[in-house]
């Protein structure tokens, strides 16, 4: 480039156009160009400058400690004001490409300096511009963070931790946001700190730099003064952030008033000044800042106008993410207060993944730093020092299997129940069924007749108050039905048929009523608690059943949909102060495989099993209705999860009940079945006197027997809604919610028929077995009850089942008692009606 381009150059492409024609061409004489390679340094902020560089080709960053990082453009003069005041360089050059850059000596342009005294004079009032300049962004700066410091987040306080799904998934949307600039909406429960999130929102964004300041909606004024401003006044909070974010917190807590302008904001991004009274409206600011949102719960007038939208999930579905959130708490809890890091036992772990924390982190944190206070000096964390707030499920239980560790150890060997069925129940109802047919075939004369209705019906309705449905853990139909399937698939090999859910679930119950009902039927007009070979018939049909089923379904399917004993003994366990149940933290968190569910191998102390006969999984059960108490589950479970709990009896029909209508009318079908069993007395009792010996007419008077009972309970509810409706807003519960207040009453009604029989004839067992085989028993021990004391007992039966079924009638509706005043009556009434006819 000739001299005359070189200065024309200088003159119109960089800053040294203020010098004149004279200094130009003598700065031209004395630059050189020179060629420097990309990655070097020009200047290291610190030291002294070697020259002054005018780029002329080619990128070089610019990077000061107090300025961001920015490109040079080709006419910019570098380290002009370092040589001119006599200072270090302020800020590191380093080349991006290869660069063409004129170059003059440091000392070369000291002398330029003496002897052209128009350089400093001319640089000296820019840079007077740019100290006036810099001055008036201090003060701005200091304003602004005066303005700021109340509500700046200094720092992230931790990550997302955990491995779960749902961490994962969150730690990908916080990426995500901080990659753009549109307003965020964090949503979740209390105790999850999503203010933390808001942050790392923000330190992961390119605007890390900036400010992050955190309002709490709570707190604003009413008017908004100081997050808007005010005409005239100090800088509002909006404007003083700049590009930084904002994180409105507790937006629910919102004032009303304020919704209004906050909707503007973020969906136009501009705000407007709060004006006096009297005052002209000011013009509207746009807003340059970040927006974050953190809520508890819908805004629909706020909602719509976000479209990132961050829910975060509660603890309770992070089971997996609390042991690396505890390990987390535990070493900052330790470090903060200087003592060595203890660590956390497995049961102690188990005993917090089944519980389901409100209020998620902070309340897990809480509870961390109060068992690390209370360990003094153990470096272990134990289950006993953990002692979280119990959740409405756990409430009021007592586990055995920890409390007896040998009934774990019995319940988990191979006695209970597979030697007991296979060693023993198998070949008893074998045996069983044999005498039935070929001995004796009345009650006074056959031990076996007397096994059946003498023993078995009452210590059965006996239990489930206590054991629930014990029994289908040992039943014999179940077991045939097993053998039947064993070998059936070794004879033919096949894949057996998946349930047919649906279907069963819709119409199984209705199956099981109606064989129910003719059972009943059947057993009223052939008489068959007095007729051996006929009960034995009885129970080799309903074996048929499971067997059928069994060669055709997987697992049970009779059992859980089909078989009528299994409907009455789903129903009456409801009733049971037992359960068996899984804790769904544990379930959830360390459960993988669901062996319990599914069956597998041995895995760790879980044994190898063929899963649930039912298909049910212990941690989603709600009632007692679908569980045999076979323990399976507690077989296969690797993790120490399931737990056998005393409980409040019944209570699960006030809490986590779910009505069925085919259940409500086999309840009803059993009590009417206590007044079919007293055919008689109910004739007598309403002063008809048909001739029972004829089958019509004794079939007519069954079916009513079966019928009429159960309609008082029907209009009596609906007469109970009329009166509700004209006294009271009141909404009262359906029907077939309602009805189960009558289950105590039922089972109370059934036992005392069964009674008579128990106490009265199942003490001459022993006479009576050597009867059966034709030998003479006399002089054996008999054990029967007075009359008179049967007849109380059943009496005491039925007042205690008035008055459960009246409590429990009052836990199901929630209802003040005048309100259920007509349903307690129809207990009465009822309870009344069966004294009548069961203590005559």
């Amino acid at each position: 480039m000739a001299d005359f381009d070189l200065i024309t150059w200088l003159k119109e492409r960089t800053t040294l156009t203020v010098l004149s024609a004279e200094v130009l061409e003598a700065i031209a004489l004395l630059m050189t160009l020179i060629t420097v390679e990309a990655n070097q340094n020009l200047a290291v902020a610190g030291t002294s400058p070697e020259g002054l560089y005018i780029i002329k080709s080619g990128q070089i960053k610019s990077h000061g400690q107090v300025t961001p990082e920015v490109s040079l453009l080709p006419g910019t003069v570098i380290n002009l004001s370092a040589l001119i005041l006599e200072q270090t360089v302020s800020e590191t050059l380093k080349t991006l490409s290869e660069c063409e850059l004129w170059w003059i000596t440091a000392a070369d342009f000291q002398s330029l300096v003496e002897q052209y005294p128009e350089i400093t004079q001319a640089f000296s009032q820019q840079l007077a511009k740019e100290v006036e300049q810099l001055s008036n962004a201090l003060s701005f700066e200091q304003e602004r963070q005066t303005i700021l410091r109340p509500y700046l987040v200094p720092k992230v306080k931790r990550g997302v931790m955990g491995k779960s799904r749902y961490a994962v998934k969150l730690r990908s949307q916080i990426q995500d946001m901080a990659d753009n600039r549109q307003p965020v909406l964090i949503f979740g429960e209390p105790g999850l700190q999503k203010d933390n999130l808001a942050s790392l929102i923000h330190f992961s964004s390119p605007f890390r730099r900036e400010p992050i300041i955190q309002v709490n909606c709570s707190q604003l004024q009413g008017s908004g003064a100081e997050l808007f401003g005010r005409v005239g006044g100090k800088l509002s909070l909006l404007e003083a952030l700049g590009n930084g974010t904002i994180v409105f917190n507790n937006l629910q807590e919102l004032k009303p008033e304020l919704f209004k302008p906050i909707a503007e904001l973020l969906s136009t991004r501009t705000y407007q000044p709060v004006s006096r009274e009297g005052e002209a409206q000011a013009a509207h600011k746009t807003s340059q800042g970040r927006i974050i949102i953190i809520s508890e719960k819908n805004l629909p007038s706020i909602d719509g106008l976000v479209e990132n939208i961050i829910k975060v999930p509660s603890l309770r579905v992070r089971k997996t993410d609390i042991e690396d959130s505890v390990n987390y708490y535990i070493s900052l809890i330790c470090r903060r207060r200087g003592i060595a890091k203890v660590c956390l036992s497995d049961e102690a772990l188990r005993r917090l993944q089944a519980y389901d924390f409100p209020n998620n982190l902070r309340e897990l944190e809480n509870l961390i730093e109060r068992a690390i206070i209370q360990l003094q000096g153990y470096s272990e964390i134990t289950e006993e020092i953990i002692w979280p707030s119990q959740s409405k499920k756990q409430q009021f239980r007592f586990n055995f299997l920890n409390a007896y560790p040998s009934l774990r150890n019995f319940l988990r060997s191979q006695w209970y129940p597979e030697r007991l069925n296979y060693g023993f129940t198998l070949t008893a109802f074998a045996v069983v069924n044999i005498i039935l047919f070929v001995g004796p075939q009345t009650r006074e004369q056959n031990f076996a007749l007397n096994l059946f209705w003498a023993w078995w019906w009452p210590l059965v309705l006996i239990g489930f108050p206590f054991v629930g449905r014990l029994w289908c853990a040992v039943c014999p139909f179940m077991i045939y039905g097993e053998v039947t399937q064993k070998i059936s698939l070794w004879l033919f090999p096949r894949q057996l048929q998946k349930w047919p859910r649906q279907t069963a679930e819709k119409w199984g119950g209705w199956f099981l009523w109606g064989l129910f009902a003719l059972i009943l039927l059947w057993e009223e007009l052939w008489d068959l608690k007095n007729t051996a070979y006929l009960s034995s018939c009885l129970l080799l049909l309903i074996t048929a059943g499971a067997m059928i089923c069994s060669t055709i379904f997987e697992r049970r399917f009779w059992c859980r949909y089909l078989c009528p004993i299994g409907g009455m003994n789903g129903m009456f366990a409801k009733l049971s102060m037992t359960e068996l149940r899984a804790q769904q933290g544990t379930c959830s968190a360390e459960c993988s495989t669901y062996q319990c569910y599914k069956g597998g191998p041995q895995k760790g102390e879980g044994l190898e099993t063929e899963g649930c006969p039912l298909y049910s999984h212990p941690a989603q059960l709600v009632d007692n209705r679908d569980c045999v108490l076979c323990m399976t589950c507690l077989k296969a479970c690797p993790h120490r999860s399931v737990e056998l709990n005393l409980r409040p009896p019944g209570i699960e029909l006030w809490t986590t009940h779910v009505p069925r209508s085919y259940e409500v009318a086999l309840l009803f079908l059993l009590l009417d079945a206590v007044f079919l069993h007293h055919l008689p007395q109910v004739q007598a009792q309403l002063g008809i006197f048909a001739d029972l010996t004829q089958f019509w007419i004794h079939l007519g008077l069954a079916v009513l027997a079966l019928s009429l009972p159960a309609l008082l309970p029907v209009i009596i509810h609906q007469v109970m809604g009329v009166f509700l409706r004209f006294q009271s807003t009141l909404k009262p519960r359906s029907f077939i919610e309602l009805a189960y207040g009558y289950l105590p009453l039922v089972l109370a009604g059934n036992l005392a028929y069964y009674l008579q029989m128990g106490l009265g004839e199942a003490g001459r067992i022993l006479p009576l077995t050597l009867a059966t085989f034709g030998f003479s028993g006399e002089g054996l021990p008999i054990f029967v009850a007075h009359p008179a004391v049967i007849a109380f007992l059943q009496s005491t039966l039925l007042i205690v089942g008035v008055l459960l079924s009246i409590i429990l009638t009052q836990k199901i509706a929630k209802l003040p008692f005048r309100y259920l005043l007509f349903q307690h009556l129809c207990t009465a009434i009822l309870a009344f009606c069966l004294g009548k006819v069961i203590l005559i």
